[in-house]
């Protein structure tokens, strides 16, 4: 029986888990964001905004989908950033995505209905 030094393997290091590598495609990104707000955390939604920037290629990429300076995106798309609603829309319509609205609870929805 040898006996001895035992040697560790080199083990890779891991690498940090980067959301925006595995968003793709619209879907993929509306999902996201979707999932985002379902969560009901408002200070996220530049943060996320920031990581679909990214997936789509950066933030020269979005200003210049979107018109809006890269200065203003990362001031908006900040931490402490608070998008403004036409921002929000701009955004979205240069993710391919658009903003609409649906009753959060729709049995409720459907006794209050409005008759025209």
């Amino acid at each position: 029986m040898a006996t001895g030094k035992t040697t560790k393997r080199a083990v890779p290091p891991s690498l940090p888990f980067k959301t925006s590598a595995h968003l793709r495609s619209e879907r993929e990104i509306a999902a996201f964001i979707e999932a985002m707000l379902e969560d009901g955390d408002a200070r996220m939604v530049p943060i996320a905004l920031r990581t679909v920037a990214e997936a789509i290629g950066g933030m020269a990429v979005l200003a210049e989908r979107t018109g809006l300076s890269r200065e203003a995106l990362y001031r908006t798309l900040s931490a402490k950033g608070n998008p403004r609603l036409d921002t929000l829309a701009a955004l979205l319509h240069a993710f391919g995505l658009r903003l609409t609205v649906r009753a959060a609870n729709p049995q409720r929805a459907a006794r209050h209905r409005v008759s025209a």
